[in-house]
């Protein structure tokens, strides 16, 4: 009867704190244009179809072939719609080979509808940074978003659905990763689109959190990405009290770490809170042939048969992979 209670009240509280005019929305923008939210379906939120780690420095869409790229990776879109999955987040950043125009030859070839984003990747000490981010303020960098925002991304008129920034796990945060955070608050402030934040540990979360805070940004529009890392359970019940979006999402690379976190989120009434996908794929222009390719099953064929060994069912994955999303990411337009 508690834990009943403590998950009807949680969903009450995140139907609040998501109701804002910032966050309320029934559109969020594709490669392809605009899209009803609930046209989303079975979402994976965090997936990536090519990165490149060279560095910002040398980056270069000159390192590939976009149509070898999609030869590699359109086989494994086509396996995973099997499974029904009709939106995919790509979340790879700015500087690390994110290509709209390459995404949306996928989406058009796969019929998957695919997102991609804005904002800058901090973390390494600053490798994936442009010369400018080190420069400017927060107020600069987020005008360049918003930028994108209104007019899309480098000339191609294809607009984000979200921000993607990274930070360093440091205590204090540092100067750069907390300049990074203001800039995706103001940036959500004109847009409405939510922050992604490849963090870590909630110890690094929480400092991004009480930045936006102090901003007058409602934890709810922040996605702690990466919160597989946290190893003190009790912690993430703190961030489901604030309204944070918690993402387990490295499903593609192991599965056994995320049945124990989404078992203790159901039976801690916050399953309502957390996200989940795999932060598979991607070619890699560094390797041959782009390297081996991660499939984006695994949540599929082995997280789902485990957790309905445990008691999860039709109910639960339609929270998880289709209600939740659509809440989280509404981008308030």
């Amino acid at each position: 009867m508690k834990k009943v209670l403590i998950y009807s009240l949680l969903i009450i509280f995140s139907s609040v704190s998501c109701s804002s005019p910032e966050s309320k929305s029934f559109y969020i923008n594709s490669v392809s244009g605009s899209i009803p939210i609930d046209s989303m379906g079975l979402t994976l939120i965090h997936e990536h179809m090519l990165v490149d780690f060279i560095g910002a420095d040398s980056v270069s869409k000159e390192r590939y072939d976009q149509d070898e790229v999609i030869a590699k990776v359109l086989p494994f879109l086509m396996e995973v719609k099997k499974y029904g999955v009709k939106t995919i987040f790509d979340c790879t950043p700015s500087y690390l080979a994110k290509d709209p125009v390459l995404l949306k030859k996928l989406s058009e070839q796969s019929g998957i509808q695919l997102i991609t984003n804005t904002g800058l990747y901090g973390t390494q000490k600053g490798k994936f940074l442009p010369d400018y981010a080190f420069k400017e303020t927060a107020e600069e960098l987020s005008e360049r978003w918003i930028t994108e925002y209104e007019n899309g991304i480098e000339g191609t008129g294809i607009k984000p659905g979200f921000i993607k920034i990274s930070v360093n796990e440091d205590n204090p945060l540092g100067e750069m990763d907390a300049k990074l955070v203001r800039a995706a608050g103001l940036t959500y402030e004109k847009t409405g689109l939510k922050i992604y934040s490849h963090t870590g540990t909630w110890k690094t979360a929480k400092q991004e959190v009480e930045i936006l805070q102090k901003m007058a940004v409602e934890p709810s529009a922040f996605v702690w990405v990466h919160a597989q890392a946290e190893q003190n359970f009790q912690n993430y019940l703190e961030a489901a009290k604030l309204g944070v979006w918690i993402s387990l999402d490295g499903i593609g690379w192991s599965v056994d770490e995320y049945v124990d976190r989404l078992f203790f989120a159901k039976e801690n009434g916050f399953l309502v809170n957390v996200l989940i996908s795999h932060d598979a794929g991607w070619y890699d222009p560094a390797k041959p042939n782009g390297g081996d390719f991660v499939p984006f099953t695994n949540i599929f064929e082995k997280l789902m048969p485990a957790l309905n060994d445990k008691g999860f069912d039709e109910t639960d994955w339609k929270m998880l992979l289709e209600e939740n999303p659509q809440r989280a990411l509404g981008n308030g337009q």
